[in-house]
């Protein structure tokens, strides 16, 4: 099945189709650089695949993968940086490394030790001018885990991420050769990824080249590869991303999402009418309690008209009635003399004075 799907895609992805989207992308690069005003230094831009992805990668990748190049995208008089181990156990020490370096004629400019990296780049503007003085940069594959600390934000912004080297192996030129010839790609956490894929300083066929070879040797690196592969598109640093390849929409999702969709309208209809058996049920019950305290009230009424009918009922109210009033009137005998005492007593000191 996976190879079907490439074959087709691959029919899909012609050279013309290619080729078409690298001319466009050079005519308006050419419109801007007429229209802009004349540059001291001449900026070798990049082309930039866009790849998106399907689903999310189950495990986020700190260390790139290598997609092999036919034309490199670093020039040979690059200035590249090696990080290399000195602890006690790594059994590597600089002078070692450089004199491999001069002997085997390796393209590294400069090799810095793990303990200096610690010490003399703490600050940031160190770390900044470290990032921006050289093209690329490589490490021991022994230290790799301890660099992003190190290192900082500005490697990561910029894609200068140092690519792993096993140093234990003699064939140092091979893997820095490999790497300087291939395009790196960084698996994040998301479904987007960028990948510098040719620089504007070759011809068109070798950029065609380099792009066609990108895109298979993504598609085949990647999880479930063609599979999981949405769409590419090609564009500039400030251009339009224009469309190479798009991935037609999975008809099982559609079919699953509208048997969820059915089933789920079934479901809320039995939910509708549970809902409305319910009410109905607390209806009735809300009469019946109704009904109930009717009945009670009624049944307080007729006991009421009974007692009114009763004259044993009305004798007992009216003893009730002359036993509150002769209460009454004897609490008012008794607070008469004292109201008499107090004013008497006001009048006596009214005289006195």
């Amino acid at each position: 099945m996976a190879k079907n799907m490439g074959v087709a895609v691959a029919a899909a992805l012609s050279e013309l189709n290619v080729e078409k989207a690298v001319n466009a992308l050079l005519k308006w690069r050419d419109s801007q650089s007429q229209a802009q005003k004349p540059q001291l230094l001449e900026q070798d831009e990049f082309l930039y695949l866009i790849v998106s992805l399907k689903k999310i990668p189950q495990k986020a990748r700190v260390n790139p993968i290598k997609v092999p190049l036919p034309h490199p995208i670093i020039d040979d008089p690059a200035e590249l940086c090696l990080f290399i181990d000195d602890r006690s156990k790594s059994g590597i020490t600089k002078d070692a490394a450089s004199k491999k370096i001069k002997s085997e004629n390796i393209p590294i400019n400069k090799v810095i030790k793990l303990s200096k990296l610690k010490t003399d780049y703490k600050p940031f503007e160190a770390k900044r001018k470290l990032c921006d003085s050289y093209d690329m940069f490589f490490a021991d594959k022994r230290i790799i885990p301890l660099l992003p600390r190190l290192l900082g934000k500005q490697f990561f912004k910029k894609k200068k991420i140092p690519v792993p080297v096993d140093l234990k192996h003699n064939n140092w030129k091979e893997q820095i050769h490999n790497a300087c010839s291939s395009a790196m790609l960084f698996l994040g956490s998301g479904t987007c990824c960028v990948v510098k894929v040719a620089k504007l300083s070759l011809e068109k066929k070798e950029i065609v080249e380099n792009v066609i070879a990108a895109i298979n040797g993504i598609a085949e690196r990647v999880p479930s590869k063609w599979g999981n592969i949405r769409s590419f598109h090609l564009k500039l640093l400030d251009s339009l991303a224009l469309p190479l390849f798009q991935a037609m929409p999975d008809l099982r999702l559609k079919i699953l999402a509208d048997a969820d969709h059915h089933t789920s309208s079934k479901e809320v209809k039995q939910e509708v009418e549970e809902e409305e058996v319910d009410t109905s049920h607390q209806k009735t019950k809300k009469k019946k309690k109704n009904k109930g305290r009717i009945h009670d009230v009624q049944y307080m009424d007729d006991q009421e008209h009974i007692n009114d009918s009763n004259p044993e009922a009305d004798r007992k109210h009216e003893i009730n009635a002359n036993i509150s009033t002769k209460k009454k009137k004897t609490a008012l005998k008794k607070l008469c003399p004292i109201d008499i005492k107090v004013k008497d007593k006001k009048k006596k000191k009214s005289l006195a004075a």
